[in-house]
């Protein structure tokens, strides 16, 4: 008698509610092992509860779930983790000041009593078998950022875990990190691994999952899916809805999709116009936050979009921080709408109509313990006299008028930002920063792991401050929307900029000069 595979998980029915919010309705889902799974849907979905429902983590209200055909009453770390799941977070969880054996340690069984040595020799074996090329002994803070990744991976398979799931594993990584990943997740399917990936891009979906599955306001709209059998317009209607669909714009749609992007080559900046931002031969030291700046000229005009591309680490946070008065300049000057502000401070830069949408939402551009008026009146603080009195009455009912403009999803302006969902805590910042003042705004990867929806928002709203005389200046690890939405593209390499593109673009000229392949 053939003996029947059991599915690697079941559920049934299950429900999640977060006091009066239903995060999970009803969900059930048959996922087969040895499979790499998809699980998508817009940001509020459900699918963080649902891979932590998984995980152990959030007990159900109700509903009944099943790993390798063994229940689970949910709710038990433990329990999960005897079951074969692990869980690797968005944010991750592994001590910077630790070596990687440290790290690996951490957590893991087999003994109490060990030394810097012997945990280097434990644990080397184990990340060279995952392909994970590091040193033992080297400290987590000093990884790029895939290779942190890596080990969180390697760490999580310590335990012979037969499901892992990752949580937006691509949110934080350049392109080729996500090549990299994409190899280590089908390498780890070959071993017999179950691999559940929470995404948002649905060209990654088409591109590593064999089967998918929707979510769309805590219940299931479809799925698992095969891949093979379901194309990216049809997997973007069951995501946001095919009313929601259709009325995204022809470029937004190929961009979000994956398809070929289509390059305007309408002009709208006014090229008679004085620079918004002008940079001469601007050079600094090396910044925390990347290499040093070498030479950079640079205008940007009222009405223009230029988009950096770059892989990531090259000069583009350094580029970002001098503009802002964060990092000292050695050499050049910086002018912002005619004011020269190369050794002005963050206020006046602000006063001459700089604004920043930083690249860390929820730690540079928002206190999420803070409230949603506390962080939306920063946009005047710097330029309020010192003895001047303050209304905070009025800065709410400012704030609450700006949120519904920007329809930011919120029950009240004193509740805090980190209740919000990525995209409404974006519109925040957009709300704050892009106001009829703005003359140059620096936009630094404003959709990173936004869904479809807020991603096509924040593309609009970039428009329509360029189509206001704005000056934008577009920092992006997805060339697809930086071919989609800039109007010039610079090239960043070692701090330096190695080209410049006009449309038409040529994807493959700009990728050679990203990696210094271009002559």
């Amino acid at each position: 008698m053939t003996k029947v595979s059991l599915p690697i998980f079941e559920c049934r029915d299950v429900t999640v509610r977060y006091g009066h919010i239903l995060a999970l309705s009803n969900v059930g889902a048959v996922f087969e092992r040895g499979v790499i799974h998809a699980v998508v849907g817009q940001n509020g979905a459900g699918k963080t509860t649902f891979a932590r429902v998984l995980a152990g983590l959030v007990r159900p209200a109700s509903g009944q779930i099943k790993i390798d055909g063994r229940p689970l009453a949910g709710g038990n770390v433990k329990d999960a983790r005897r079951s074969g799941v692990e869980l690797v977070h968005q944010s991750f969880a592994l001590p910077p000041s630790f070596t990687v054996a440290e790290a690996m340690q951490f957590g893991a069984q087999g003994g109490r009593f060990f030394t810097k040595a012997n945990l280097e020799k434990r644990w080397q074996p184990h990340l060279d078998a995952l392909d994970v090329k590091v040193s033992a002994r080297q400290r987590i803070r000093d990884l790029p950022v895939e290779t942190q990744q890596g080990v969180e991976i390697a760490r999580a398979l310590v335990s012979d875990a037969k499901l892992l799931i990752l949580d937006e594993p691509t949110a934080v990584l350049a392109p080729e990190g996500v090549e990299k990943l994409f190899d280590r997740v089908r390498r780890l399917k070959e071993r017999g691994v179950t691999v559940i990936l929470i995404l948002h891009k649905i060209r990654e979906v088409l591109a590593i999952a064999d089967t998918v599955t929707v979510l769309r306001g805590g219940k299931l709209v479809d799925g698992p899916l095969p891949c093979n059998g379901i194309d990216a317009n049809r997997l973007a209607e069951l995501i946001i809805g095919p009313a929601v669909a259709r009325n995204l714009k022809p470029e937004d749609k190929a961009a979000l999709t994956g398809a070929a992007v289509i390059s305007h080559a309408e002009q709208h900046a006014d090229i008679h116009a004085a620079p918004v931002l002008k940079m001469r031969a601007v050079s600094t030291r090396a910044d925390p936050e990347g290499p040093a700046l070498d030479g950079i000229t640079l205008d940007i005009r009222p009405g223009e979009i230029i988009g950096v591309a770059g892989v990531e680490g090259n000069g583009q946070k350094t580029l970002v921080r001098a503009i802002s008065a964060l990092t000292d300049v050695v050499n050049g000057e910086i002018s912002i709408d005619g004011t020269n502000v190369t050794r002005a401070p963050l206020a006046a830069r602000r006063a001459s109509g700089l604004r920043i949408i930083p690249f860390e939402r929820n730690v540079e551009g928002l206190s999420m313990t803070s409230s949603l008026w506390e962080n939306w009146s920063a946009r005047n603080l710097l330029q309020i006299p010192l003895l001047s009195t303050i209304s905070p009455s009025a800065i709410r009912r400012q704030c609450d008028t700006a949120l519904k403009q920007w329809d930011v999803r919120y029950s009240d302006v004193s509740q805090r930002a980190g209740s919000l969902s990525g995209g409404n805590a974006q519109k925040v910042i957009l709300s704050r920063e892009m106001d009829e003042d703005a003359r140059l705004i620096l936009a630094a990867q404003p959709t990173r792991g936004l869904d479809i929806c807020a991603t096509s928002f924040v593309w609009e709203s970039m428009r329509n401050a360029r189509a206001r005389g704005c000056g934008l200046l577009f920092i992006s690890s997805d060339l697809d929307e930086i071919l989609d939405i800039s109007d010039r593209i610079i090239v960043m390499l070692s701090g330096r900029i190695v080209a410049e593109f006009r449309p038409p673009y040529d994807l493959a000229a700009v990728g050679a000069a990203m990696t210094g392949m271009l002559r």
